[in-house]
């Protein structure tokens, strides 16, 4: 380093004020060698702050360059991601498949896209469930339409069904709970399934969202599904789907949105509003979570005897990073 400063030095010119301080750090420098875990994490702190600099210097040093250019700049980088860089799946659906379009026929949700059937949900709990879920539960039957809320006390689930078949329920929501906090979810398509379990994580009533809007509206929301490219992805998101009726009143500007990331599903319930052409401002009105599939079961809920399509097995699915399910 020229001008005498080495790593934590400075260096001042003859008779002049000192020159700011300034780190340079040899090239192979590595943090963890320095044993005073104070200097280890303050050093830390100065060698990420550098990289910012470096990092963004180079960002502008760029842009400087595309400027002058002009219109014969190269186009930009895309940069990886784990998204972009996923391991190709085989069932990945092909919105031409011939197969995929007779298997949606005559699947067990075809009546609903048929508009044979009107959904009709209903939404139970774990026994003698806890404030928090019977607030949740609540407010998910303001999102979901034509949902009816029932708390289960001492009542099986088996026993369940079959009344929710007489009494036409098209699809049976449970809840579960653990030490009083949401943490499973159980969604049964009636009356011939399938039936998916999901593990629930990160929920957020609508008194703990920040710049939340008023209560929703009792207008049918818009739903949007993304990224449920594979076959059992597919499956999942008309599952999803069946729960709303068709056609959305889009007067009442609200939305229903299950985006499927890395095989997480983060549900958000939002309003909007058209501020011009180009701008819109969304409002999320709540609740939110997050689902993660564990297994899809066929026909109706039976822990002991039911089939399995699929089972979410930690230790031999989830060996790369880059490889998703739905």
């Amino acid at each position: 380093a020229g001008g005498g400063s080495g790593p934590g030095g400075s260096a001042a010119g003859d008779g002049g004020p000192p020159a700011p301080e300034r780190v340079l750090f040899p090239p192979t420098f590595s943090v963890s060698e320095i044993k005073n875990k104070q200097r280890r994490h303050f050093m830390f702190l100065r060698w990420k702050q550098q990289q910012r600099k470096e990092k963004l210097a180079a960002r502008r040093k760029r842009r400087k360059e595309r400027e002058a250019l002009g219109d014969k700049a190269p186009p930009k980088a895309i940069p990886k991601t784990i998204e972009n860089q996923r391991v190709y799946d085989e069932t990945t659906v092909d919105p031409d498949d011939e197969e995929v379009a007779f298997d949606e026929a005559t699947d067990e949700f075809a009546p609903y896209f048929n508009r044979q059937t009107v959904p009709k949900i209903l939404i139970t709990t774990s026994d003698r469930p806890r404030g928090r879920t019977v607030r949740f539960c609540e407010q998910l039957s303001t999102v979901i339409p034509n949902s009816h809320v029932y708390y289960r006390r001492g009542l099986a689930l088996k026993r369940i069904i079959p009344q929710c078949i007489a009494r036409d329920f098209t699809d049976l929501i449970v809840i579960n709970e653990d030490r009083k906090i949401p943490n499973g979810l159980v969604l049964s398509h009636l009356p011939d399934g399938p039936t998916a379990h999901f593990r629930m994580s990160s929920v957020r009533l609508r008194k703990e969202i920040k710049r939340k809007g008023k209560e929703p509206t009792e207008h049918v929301p818009e739903v949007i599904l993304n990224n449920f490219t594979t076959r059992l992805g597919h499956s999942i998101g008309r599952m999803f789907a069946s729960l709303f009726p068709h056609d959305p009143q889009f007067i009442g500007r609200q939305v229903a949105t299950f985006h499927n990331q890395r095989d997480y599903i983060f549900f958000r319930f939002h309003r909007y509003i058209f501020k011009s052409e180009k701008k819109v401002g969304i409002q999320e009105l709540g609740p939110r979570f997050t689902l993660k599939l564990r297994s899809l079961q066929k026909g109706t809920f039976d822990s002991k005897f039911g089939e399995y399509e699929w089972i979410h097995k930690r230790r031999e699915m989830d060996t790369s990073r880059r490889k998703f399910h739905l």
